[in-house]
């Protein structure tokens, strides 16, 4: 079996984008882990699967694993990436949105962003005529949870009735690891300073998904709490790109949700650490639970080559 016959067998019908997540129902989810199983088990298969596409990758934020797997992740499957940073394509500032996205889809077959305002990956969705994936915005992050869950599915056989905290800010990765979660049927619980809670329609939207797949979703204010029997444990950093400004404050009001080895002591005895990166050792994690056993921080790295890959196929084939 071919490359492109092998994804499409995989494959359900998925809609033409990846904006938020919401966007695939649980069973393309499944649908995705096989494939992205399969794609990592034999890479060779998918060696010619883009052969004679292009992919632009729209860059405003600085990136070293997104970058460097959906580069990689093209290339290896015979495709062509072109990469654009801020200095080349600053979307609605040099050039409208709109027309970037029109230019764009007359000259590749599918676009990769990663932006600042989810507002305007969704304006480029509107316009393109080819799929557009978002690779991080300032609400949403998918293919990193859609990474994360599938890493806890190689170490747990299965993410469904499995206890996630996620410790630290309500921000774009809480927001998708809700939206993923629901999806697999896991049960977070998401530990957050007042303030800092993750976006209440997102959750109330990821509550009803998770009925569906018996999943749940719980708030705490008490890291503890949230910890408390856990089999994963999930932070990111205090300060996102773009809240540099606030990062001192924030270290303050976040120093109590740090995730060290008291913290995790609170966990599952077969707990893991997980951690989207890059890690501010010494902050939100230490340096302990960074280099522990626990950690599975470098195991959800590698995987992003194969699940961004696999949503490449998905989308494209």
């Amino acid at each position: 079996m071919n490359a492109q016959a092998q994804a499409q067998s995989h494959t359900l019908s998925v809609t033409s984008d990846l904006l938020t997540g919401t966007e695939w129902s649980a069973a393309h989810v499944r649908e995705l882990f096989r494939l992205s199983a399969d794609v990592k088990a034999h890479p060779d298969r998918y060696k010619s699967a883009l052969a004679g596409r292009s992919v632009a990758m729209i860059f405003e934020k600085p990136s070293l694993r997104t970058r460097v797997t959906f580069e990689v992740g093209v290339a290896g499957m015979g495709g062509t990436a072109v990469y654009l940073d801020h200095a080349d394509t600053h979307l609605g500032d040099r050039e409208s949105v709109p027309d970037v996205a029109r230019c764009l889809s007359r000259w590749v077959h599918g676009i990769v962003a990663r932006v600042f305002s989810q507002e305007a990956l969704e304006i480029l969705a509107a316009y393109a005529s080819v799929p557009v994936i978002n690779a991080l915005s300032d609400v949403y992050h998918p293919c990193q949870t859609l990474c994360d869950f599938f890493t806890i599915e190689e170490k747990f056989g299965s993410a469904r009735g499995l206890k996630l905290a996620y410790v630290g800010d309500g921000n774009n990765v809480c927001h998708s690891l809700m939206v993923a979660g629901a999806r697999v049927g896991a049960h977070l619980r998401i530990a957050t300073p007042a303030g800092f809670e993750p976006d209440a329609s997102i959750l109330a939207a990821a509550r009803r998904d998770a009925t569906a797949t018996q999943g749940t979703i719980e708030l705490f204010r008490a890291p503890e709490e949230a910890v408390s029997g856990a089999q994963a444990v999930y932070t990111d950093v205090w300060a996102s790109m773009g809240q540099e400004s606030e990062a001192e404050a924030r270290a303050a009001i976040f120093a109590p949700y740090q995730v060290n080895a008291k913290l995790m002591s609170q966990a599952a005895p077969d707990a893991v650490f997980l951690h989207c990166l890059p890690a501010h050792r010494g902050s939100e994690v230490t340096d302990e639970v960074m280099e522990s056993p626990r950690s599975i921080v470098f195991d959800e790295a590698e995987n992003r080559l194969h699940v961004q890959k696999a949503i490449l196929l998905m989308l494209l084939n």
